[in-house]
């Protein structure tokens, strides 16, 4: 009698025991109603957890479910990548980016030397400091223009240093200022003029109308005003 009391006490135990780790594990879940069209993977799917999580929340060996039980979905998100999400078809973004083209630069029409380029960028710096960079341009035309002109020397070191009367057809060369350096501006210019895209249809002049004191030059066809110059021939 004795031996089947303590037998009855110890499956008592048991099942308490059972009873209290089934609740548990109970806690950490959500109870569902399994409606027509529902599987485990749906559910799984729904609620980012794996089949086997729920199987064995439940003491499932299968996969069959039926309409109208309720199932224990566990609240742990351990979610295998094959089961809920899928392979990724996009293509890969490329990030670098690609090698900027240096510029061409124009080949000149017109060759001089490297001493005559820089006399001529410094007249240009006098003769147009202030001025556009078409206005720049346009100062170095016109001596390019004078060098074609059978009017003038058939050189650029010969047209900027040409006397005229008694003083340099240029103020810069009578007063000194075209031994100042050029600026870039000054040197970018003169390699523009040098491609001959625009020649100010052969203009051989250029003043300031404000300053001009000579009135035989302004009695010349003008061609173009760019800033405080007017250019003429």
């Amino acid at each position: 009698m004795k031996h089947s009391y303590m037998k009855s006490m110890v499956v008592a135990c048991l099942a308490t025991l059972s009873f209290i780790g089934f609740n548990a594990t109970a806690t950490a879940a959500t109870n569902y109603k399994v409606v027509k069209g529902d599987s485990l993977w749906k559910l799984g799917k729904r609620y980012s957890v794996t089949i086997d999580d729920i199987k064995k929340i439940n003491n499932r060996q299968g996969d069959m479910i039926y309409i109208g039980e309720t199932l224990a979905i566990p609240s742990e998100t351990k979610v295998l990548a094959a089961e809920t999400t899928e392979p990724s078809t996009a293509a890969p973004v490329n990030t670098v980016k690609p090698e900027a083209k240096p510029a061409e630069q124009e080949t000149p029409a017109v060759s001089i030397s490297a001493s005559e380029k820089d006399l001529l960028a410094r007249l240009v710096e006098a003769e147009a400091k202030g001025e556009s960079y078409e206005g720049k341009v346009g100062v170095a035309t016109v001596v390019l223009n004078r060098v074609d002109s059978p009017k003038f020397p058939d050189t650029v070191t010969g047209v900027i240093k040409q006397v005229v009367g008694k003083a340099y057809a240029f103020s810069p060369v009578q007063n000194g200022s075209i031994n100042k350096p050029a600026s870039e501006d000054s040197k970018k210019a003169v390699e523009q003029a040098l491609t001959r895209k625009d020649r100010l249809d052969d203009s051989i002049y250029f003043y300031n109308p404000k300053t001009a004191t000579d009135n035989w030059i302004r009695s010349r066809a003008v061609i173009k005003t760019i800033d405080h110059h007017v250019f003429a021939k």
